[in-house]
């Protein structure tokens, strides 16, 4: 059985206990993954330490020369970087899954590559001049979820080390296999010690967070782990960027065509068999279009091929894990029991994490599955009687991530989005995110922003050379 190990400085890390990692599809067995220990996490700061204060000195241009070559490596390994994320996460080679995952990480690798942040003049006259760099903050501790674990990683390292710092990152302990392979292959490009990872589980991931040589934290995962991960940064002072899910609403405006939306609509709540952040999981529907919405989404979902994603023709995989699957089916269960309209389709396999796409009408605010973010496929889709109290519903949870309006235009939407409370409103479209454009939470979907040369500003702080003429 392999065994993947943990890279400090460039060296793989014997580990003394390891776990196995299986398919979620299938029950098949990935191999070994380490399990690190205290003295690993102290081990990889420590290196990320000493490595940080030559790999700041390097020039700008020869970090972003690096960070190109790392996107080159990503290239030329993406179908086994993506056989890899499907056997571990579950999501299918096809459509929006492992293949779009992997290019994703290019894309968000080449686009740090070519930015920059030059010094800025901020203040000028007769007797100074004031001017404002950008100057890397030091070790990166990045700990990234289990549903997108390659994308979020990169979204997490690239900024990081392209602005001169260095990165001891921690994968889930769910998905750990693919991710370990994805920095062995990019530290082949890297000098030793910028990128070093440790595996395990929360325990790990608060050694590391709380470790007092941590200068910068970046987290994306659950509201509880985010409150731990600021408790524990006191004992540093490291500043946090937190992303810690949504509970996305998505609004059709009153007499919207349901069948030139469909499709948008279903993928931006199934997109990853709605194991993403900013997925929608409320859909709010008036009541005048509520069957025909309905009627578009149940066409769509009967032609989605559930199954292995290793099979190229299915579009829809399993939930990733036990935890994950039991809970879907207990909120879809909650909501069967309340009367509400569960319609599944799909013929899914005896065997894995599988579950049919799921939507449920006759559900109100409130309920479990629409109040609770379910991060599966199952979709609860509510009336309205006006746009008020779509607003007022989307409006009325903690989560604050992304959200969406749908009309037939957008001229007709862009009212209704400057009304929601969210860190991105998309317009006929959901989840669409890009490497330039800011993306980052509102309310308890955390703080802080990724992507972009805001992204780039976020893992630096600001030094002020002040002359006097």
């Amino acid at each position: 059985m392999q065994t993947y190990s943990n890279l400090v400085n460039g060296k793989p890390v014997e580990a003394t206990s390891h776990q196995e990692i299986l398919n979620p599809a299938t029950g098949d067995s990935l191999g070994l993954a380490a399990i690190s220990s205290e003295q690993d996490v102290n081990d990889a700061v420590i290196a990320a330490r000493n490595a940080q204060k030559d790999w700041s000195r390097v020039s700008d241009q020869e970090r972003q020369e690096t960070v190109a070559r790392v996107a080159q490596v990503l290239q030329d390994n993406s179908e086994y970087l993506a056989e890899l994320i499907t056997r571990e996460q579950g999501k299918p080679l096809s459509g929006p899954g492992s293949r779009f995952e992997v290019q994703a990480c290019v894309g968000w690798t080449q686009v740090p590559a070519a930015l920059a942040l030059a010094p800025e003049t901020v203040h000028e006259d007769e007797e100074r001049k004031d001017v404002l760099h950008r100057v890397p903050l030091g070790v990166v501790a990045a700990i990234a979820p289990w549903n997108w674990p390659l994308m979020i990683a990169i979204w997490q390292i690239i900024p990081a080390i392209r602005m001169g710092n260095t990165v001891v990152l921690k994968p889930s302990e769910y998905t750990p296999i693919a991710t370990l392979e994805m920095v062995r292959l990019i530290n082949q490009v890297l000098p030793p010690g910028v990128l070093n990872t440790i595996s395990g589980d929360g325990r790990i991931g608060a050694a590391l967070t709380s470790h007092p040589d941590i200068d910068k934290i970046m987290f994306t995962g659950s509201e509880a782990t985010g409150r731990r991960i600021i408790e524990a940064s006191s004992r540093n002072l490291a500043p946090i960027t937190l992303e810690l899910g949504g509970n996305d609403p998505a609004i059709v405006v009153p007499g919207t065509d349901a069948t030139a939306i469909a499709e948008g609509l279903f993928w931006g709540a199934f997109l990853n068999m709605g194991q993403t952040c900013a997925c929608i999981k409320r859909l709010y529907v008036h009541e005048n279009d509520y069957d025909s919405v309905i009627a578009a989404l149940s066409d769509l979902a009967r032609q989605m091929p559930i199954g292995d994603g290793m099979n190229e023709n299915n579009l829809i995989g399993p939930l990733q894990n036990k935890m994950q699957y039991n809970k879907v089916k207990e909120l879809v269960g909650d909501a069967r029991s309340n009367g509400c309209d569960v319609m599944e389709f799909g013929d899914v396999p005896d065997t894995g994490y599988f579950l049919p796409v799921t939507l449920v009408g006759n559900i109100q605010d409130g309920q479990r599955l629409v109040d609770e973010e379910q991060f599966g496929p199952a979709l609860p889709i509510v009336r309205y009687k006006n746009l008020d109290d779509a607003v007022a519903s989307a409006n009325s949870l903690s989560a604050a991530l992304g959200a969406s309006v749908w009309a037939n235009s957008p001229e007709e939407a862009e009212p209704v989005a400057m009304r929601l409370e969210a860190g991105t409103v998309w317009i006929n479209q959901h989840g669409a995110i890009h490497p330039m454009v800011p993306f980052g939470g509102n309310k308890a979907s955390g703080y802080g922003v990724e992507f972009g040369l805001e992204g780039l500003k976020a893992v630096t702080q600001p030094r002020v050379i002040s002359i006097k003429k």
